[in-house]
């Protein structure tokens, strides 16, 4: 509960820490509902404190606890409190630069970097790097204050290219091919299991209820956001496969959660349950094999491989191909030797 003092604070004195638009196509849905969806490390019982104590807005008016979200709504919490000012710290952390010139960077991001400060981490991120190496760099708006030149990020663990704006006109020229989808982006992923042949996975994506941190797949759409994977097979190694994976929509751990829903964790991937024995008989040869495997990368084999787009400058179409780190390439080398019986599972 808000003290007195905090009660009667005007509005005026009051930040907003969080600001939503309700979509067009929005269903009618609780407001409580409707933010944790959209709010990450947060819970109902927070948001609805919140909500009793006044502090969530829609269209800049107090509500109530059942307020309805409808289409076109603007709903905001706001707190008496300024929001966490993230610092952006210059660390001088190398960079694999792929390209270069005056409006943008294409980068090879390795494993166990986060892209950007937030929740947790709040130095040794990419961004960090970048803005020792390039000073300032445009940021889209206040939504993405402290991304300053991004228009698309992988996890922590995925490796691979991204591509940074150096300038406004590439960093709104990039954003809209991102939002209109003209981009090009193919992955290399291992698998478990023996996936049969090629396909497509059709299936929103949404918080989990159960984790916040984490996401889920919706194959009736009833909740989340639209979300397509196509996926190609590259080569089979009985109980794990790789393949290729084209984004057609980029939600967040989208490969990752669309592999699960279709029986197909991503190997080695510690919050998708990839990170264990799902397929093969279960000697304690193969057992071992199988640790080895997954002491060799420390997330999920996950690479961002191929990197099309627009130049926001000159329109020439520009595609980027980065080969999968040398971890990656010993874990795929050990499956081929397991198949072609050379391997002693040692």
């Amino acid at each position: 509960m808000l003290d007195q003092d905090e009660l009667e604070r005007s509005d005026e004195d009051l930040y907003e820490h969080f600001r939503f638009k309700a979509d067009p196509g929005q269903e009618i849905i609780r407001v409580d509902k409707f933010l944790l969806d959209r709010l990450s490390n947060t819970s109902r019982s927070k948001i609805q404190t919140a909500a009793k104590n006044g502090t969530v807005h829609v269209n800049g008016a107090i509500i109530k606890q059942n307020y309805k979200v409808k289409p076109g709504d603007e709903v905001a919490i706001v707190l008496p409190y300024p929001i966490r000012q993230l610092e952006l710290i210059p660390q001088d952390i190398p960079l694999s630069i792929v390209f270069e010139d005056d409006e943008l960077i294409v980068v090879n991001k390795p494993a166990n970097m986060v892209v950007h400060p937030g929740y947790g981490h709040y130095s040794g991120t990419l961004v960090n790097a970048l803005v020792h190496h390039f000073g300032n760099l445009p940021e889209l708006n206040e939504e993405y204050y402290g991304r300053p030149g991004l228009v698309h990020r992988i996890d922590k663990h995925t490796t691979g290219l991204l591509v940074i704006a150096k300038t406004e006109r590439a960093l709104n020229k990039l954003a809209k091919q991102f939002y209109d989808k003209t981009t090009e982006r193919k992955y290399q992923t291992l698998v478990w299991g023996d996936v049969k042949k090629d396909g497509t996975v059709n299936a929103h994506l949404g918080r989990s209820p159960k984790n916040r941190k984490m996401m889920t797949a919706f194959p009736q759409g009833e909740t989340g956001k639209h979300a397509v994977t196509h996926y190609r097979v590259l080569e089979r190694f009985g109980y794990a496969t790789l393949l290729e994976c084209q984004l057609e929509t980029g939600r967040t751990h989208q490969i990752r959660v669309h592999m699960k829903h279709i029986g197909h964790p991503v190997f080695n991937d510690l919050e998708y349950g990839g990170n264990k024995l799902l397929f093969g008989h279960p000697s304690q040869s193969y057992q071992r094999f199988i640790t080895n495997c997954l002491s060799l990368l420390p997330g999920q084999a996950l690479h961002a491989a191929t990197l099309g787009f627009k130049h926001p400058a000159t329109n020439e179409y520009l595609v980027f191909s980065s080969p999968v780190p040398d971890e990656f390439a010993l874990l795929v080398n050990k499956w081929r030797e397991f198949i072609s019986g050379k391997h002693l599972f040692e």
